[in-house]
């Protein structure tokens, strides 16, 4: 028994490095082939032209592409998500751009999400002290609001969001939904701009103070179940 036990945690081990060398190696392309040079508003820009006439002759070939595209700068955490989301929303429209967005950053996260649950989850929940035990349990049984509430608010770093939730006891298909369902209006307004993609100067700026207050709000009311859920658990011994 424990000589077969050796050749399958063997056999762990060497899938484990393999994810990881190939998360490694994706990103290392990514920076030798100069990809964050191509992934710049100025580039699409200067490019409009060439790209709408391919989008328009291959736009299936294209949507797949670009999904291709975004999933692995998702799954990688690459620069350039923006540059991409307008993209989408330029050559696709607002309403496929949207979905192209949605499900292939859906996808990418989930991918990160899984890969980091698979290999350090069991190690960062190891070193977990108490205050990370009640964390854990806390987000794990509210999980669903706490994560929509992580992606409809845009403060948190993207890559952030997707990475942390492995290391707790959410359900994966709670993790799909919540992410799916968070990134819809952040989605929405990216592919909307996009079809103003020829009168953006810069990154900086696309999103006005209102539309930050209102995803901010969103997000607010995403935590609203989990206040009224406490509101009636302290009420009821009173009861």
């Amino acid at each position: 028994m424990e000589a077969q036990q050796k050749p399958a945690a063997g056999g762990k081990q060497w899938l484990k490095l393999l994810i990881l060398a190939l998360f490694i190696g994706a990103i290392v392309a990514f920076f030798v082939l100069g990809g964050q040079e191509y992934l710049t508003l100025d580039t699409i820009k200067s490019n409009r032209n060439a790209l709408l006439n391919f989008t328009r002759d291959h736009r299936l070939a294209m949507i797949g592409i670009a999904f291709l595209v975004y999933t692995v700068a998702v799954a990688c955490s690459l620069p350039g998500a923006v540059v991409l989301s307008l993209a989408c929303g330029f050559l696709f429209g607002r309403w496929m751009g949207s979905l192209v967005i949605v499900a292939a950053a859906t996808l990418g996260a989930t991918l990160v999400f899984l890969a980091a649950r698979y290999l350090i989850a069991d190690w960062a929940r190891s070193k977990m002290g108490a205050l990370g035990r009640k964390i854990n349990a806390g987000f794990s049984e509210n999980a669903f609001n706490y994560m929509l509430f992580l992606r409809l608010v845009p403060v948190f770093p993207f890559f952030l969001v997707n990475l942390a939730p492995a290391f707790t006891n959410i359900k994966v298909s709670t993790y799909v939904l919540a992410t799916a369902i968070g990134i819809i209006p952040g989605a929405f307004v990216f592919a909307n701009l996009g079809e103003t993609l020829g009168m953006l100067d810069s990154q900086s700026g696309l999103l006005s103070k209102e539309v930050l207050v209102a995803l901010a709000l969103l997000g607010v009311l995403a935590l609203v179940p989990i206040v009224i859920k406490k509101l009636k658990s302290k009420r009821a011994p009173a009861a």
